[in-house]
């Protein structure tokens, strides 16, 4: 087979001849959000198994809710090199892509942060509570930022992403924090993590124009400079640089999505199945030996952000694309799969759901009964919550609101 150096030049057209959507994607990152949902529900429940839930920073290991957000990461870097090639198919320069790249990335950032805010509101101070200040947030981030239709009335359009600027900007000024007296970035949380790691992989995809090399070579680079980060060998000055671009980790994690999503498209355009299953489980075990190795030095720890968690949760991400690859764009089995599928085509819609049924349960002053929140059968009413956020996405979807960045 030609070395893939020779193929994808700088020269060379997209990978992507044309616009079909890759199923397994899809449905990977629609499992995905379902897992994060369900995970990030286990709070409300009790008696349920510890593997389940995050492990404390300080502890060396991990549970089920410390595999998913680095999974997502990699989902992200997975739809990057089809995103871009198809953008430029559409006659995008680079120009335009970096600045599509930009918008997107302060939209997440903007998410964030006032999503963070309204973990440590003071409710008293603010004249809010918490489950409204979310409310509204997430409201105003559909107002700007859905994806309106073409023939929808102008007016009606600019009045509604005015609106949404609007009430964001008044819930900065009002906001008083129980850590913080005034509206401030405490962290990034996990949509500006996303922001952060997508910002630093898609600039670098969009000039690595589908060369393997240059990709791997940028994989490594962030791999090298998380390991760099947590042996304490960066120079100060690196820190001024976020730190999820600077500790390398979550941008490693993105870049390993982009590098297997490139050598996918390659492989499955020679219609080369079994091959780049072959190579993708080699690549798993390097990584598996990878994070092996390295926990010896810093643990395996999602908190901290270890070198042992970015390898290890890249290779139990591989063989989920790979088992559903096989079901779903192989086995022709992609329906299996239907009730869940806006959960992977609006992730973040679907993602917001949860805040908009926290908030009224809380403004209604509504409460579950003991008996459902309790070891297996509270796990069950988590999973079919997840599925419901999954499911009011695609009603959402169907009378118009979906949010595209």
């Amino acid at each position: 087979m030609p070395q893939p150096e020779t193929i994808l030049t700088q020269q060379a057209p997209p990978i992507v001849l044309n616009p079909v959507r890759i199923e397994s994607i899809d449905v990977l990152r629609a499992a995905t959000m379902i897992l994060m949902i369900f995970v990030n529900d286990l709070w409300s429940l009790t008696n349920i198994p510890a593997w389940l839930e995050h492990v404390p920073r300080d502890v060396d290991g991990m549970g089920l809710a410390d595999s998913v957000f680095p999974a997502f990461l990699f989902i992200v870097g997975m739809s990057l090199p089809f995103a871009i090639n198809a953008r430029r198919k559409k006659g995008d320069t680079d120009v335009t892509l970096v600045g599509h790249i930009i918008g997107r990335s302060i939209a997440l950032l903007t998410m964030g942060v006032f999503l963070v805010n309204g973990e440590s509101i003071n409710e008293a101070a603010t004249g809010m509570q918490r489950g409204v200040w979310n409310m509204l947030s997430c409201l105003s981030f559909i107002l700007i930022w859905n994806a309106y239709p073409k023939n929808a009335v102008k007016w009606i359009v600019y009045v509604s992403k005015g609106l949404g600027i609007s009430v964001l900007f008044i819930l900065a000024f009002v906001y008083r924090g129980e850590e913080e007296p005034r509206f401030a970035t405490h962290w990034w949380g996990i949509l500006g993590l996303i922001g952060w790691s997508y910002l630093a992989a898609a600039l670098v995809t969009v000039f690595a124009r589908n060369r393997i090399p240059v990709l791997a070579a940028a994989w490594v680079g962030f791999a090298l400079l998380s390991m760099a980060d947590h042996a304490a060998l960066l120079p100060k000055v690196v820190h001024v640089i976020p730190g999820a671009i600077s500790g390398g980790t979550m941008v490693g994690l993105t870049m390993g999505g982009v590098v297997i999503s490139t050598l996918f498209q390659l492989y499955r355009k020679r219609d080369h199945n079994k091959q780049m299953t072959l190579v993708f489980l080699a690549i798993v075990v390097v990584l598996v030996g990878l994070s092996i190795y390295t926990r010896q030095f810093w643990g395996l720890s999602k908190l901290g952000a270890t070198p042992a968690w970015l390898f290890l949760c890249s290779a139990i991400t591989i063989l989920a694309f790979l088992g559903i690859y096989w079901l779903t764009d192989v086995g022709g089995k992609a329906n299996w799969f239907t009730l869940i599928k806006p959960a992977g085509t609006d992730t973040l819609l679907c993602y917001l759901i949860p805040y908009f049924a926290y908030g009224l349960m809380t403004l209604l002053h509504l409460h579950l009964p003991e008996a459902i929140l309790i070891g297996a059968i509270g796990l069950l009413k988590s999973f079919l919550f997840a599925i419901m956020c999954a499911w009011i996405t695609g009603r959402l979807n169907w009378v118009g609101v979906k949010l595209k960045l």
